[in-house]
């Protein structure tokens, strides 16, 4: 039989399914190297292609049994009551996050995304233009949605905020995850809907910086270089050490998910250079102070 390492069955559904996935995945791909089976032969093992095995392993794609019944009997992965709590958590894998409820409207790159925000450890960010959705107000987000989208009615604007202050129960849990994040100070002097609202959002940031689990850095108008990074991006890392970073990066229309090491590095190496070239995270309070008293 074919061993792997055990993988605390807990730890890993508590993740949600998003994360299972890709844990049981990357058991599975150590399982396929260990038994020198090419992903080929494994495609063909499942009446299949090479690229669903590549899903598979990487967690992209739900797990149907019949299918890693025949993987693990190719992998000689033989003790029946292993197989069975293999499968099991399999099961648990492709079960809905309460996410996948907006499926009507929801894309399937962005459900990815809330999906691995649910499950990180830690979630590092840029953001040039707005305050980020972890952190925003129900008025501000709603006030965002709208310039976002100016042509979707109101109901649609209100599912999309529904979801969004949704994703901010993660902040809520008795361990949450460590928010890490530079935002350029233009993103702080521009207000979005009435001054009431950007008034509440300016003292719920200063509320979070409070938390010794939210880190936030704000980048100076006259950065120069750094601040020509691009768009806003989001790093994922989980606790998981079978599961890699992964880097999300929002564009107009879609979303692209990221988790190739040269990728990773270099969005790595930028959020490092954001840091340095922002204010430090204890000036942060007074800086925000600076911006209530003006408004």
């Amino acid at each position: 039989m074919t061993e792997i390492p055990d993988i605390p069955v807990i730890g890993m559904a508590s993740g949600g399914p998003t994360i299972l996935r890709m844990v049981l995945g990357a058991r599975l791909r150590r399982l396929r190297e260990a038994s020198g089976v090419s992903r080929e032969d494994a495609g063909e093992a499942i009446r299949a292609s090479e690229s669903k095995i590549s899903r598979l392993e990487l967690g992209r794609v739900p797990f149907r049994e019949r299918d890693l019944e025949d993987l693990l009997t190719l992998y000689r992965f033989t003790d029946r009551g292993e197989r069975e709590e293999f499968l099991a958590l399999a099961r648990q894998a492709n079960a809905s996050g309460w996410w996948q409820r907006d499926s009507d409207w929801l894309p399937r790159w962005l459900g990815t995304f809330v999906g691995l925000e649910q499950a990180a450890q830690l979630i590092r960010g840029f953001e040039p233009r707005f305050v980020p959705g972890l952190l925003q107000t129900p008025e501000y987000a709603r006030a965002v949605l709208r310039f976002l989208h100016p042509d979707e009615p109101d109901e649609m604007i209100e599912r999309r905020a529904t979801l969004r202050l949704r994703r901010q129960e993660i902040l809520d849990r008795r361990q949450p995850p460590s928010l890490w994040y530079v935002v350029t100070e233009s993103a702080l002097r521009f207000p979005f809907g009435d001054t009431e609202t950007w008034q509440a959002q300016l003292e719920c940031l200063a509320d979070a910086v409070a938390e010794s689990n939210v880190t936030i850095q704000i980048l100076p108008d006259d950065a120069g270089g750094a601040a020509i990074a691009g768009g806003p991006f989001t790093v994922l890392r989980f606790v998981e050490p079978e599961v890699t970073d992964v880097v999300f990066v929002p564009q107009l229309t879609n979303g692209a998910l990221l988790d190739k090491r040269a990728d990773l590095d270099a969005y790595l190496a930028v959020a490092s250079r954001l840091s340095v070239a922002a204010a430090s995270h204890e000036q942060t309070p007074l800086m925000l102070s600076d911006y209530l008293a003006k408004d």
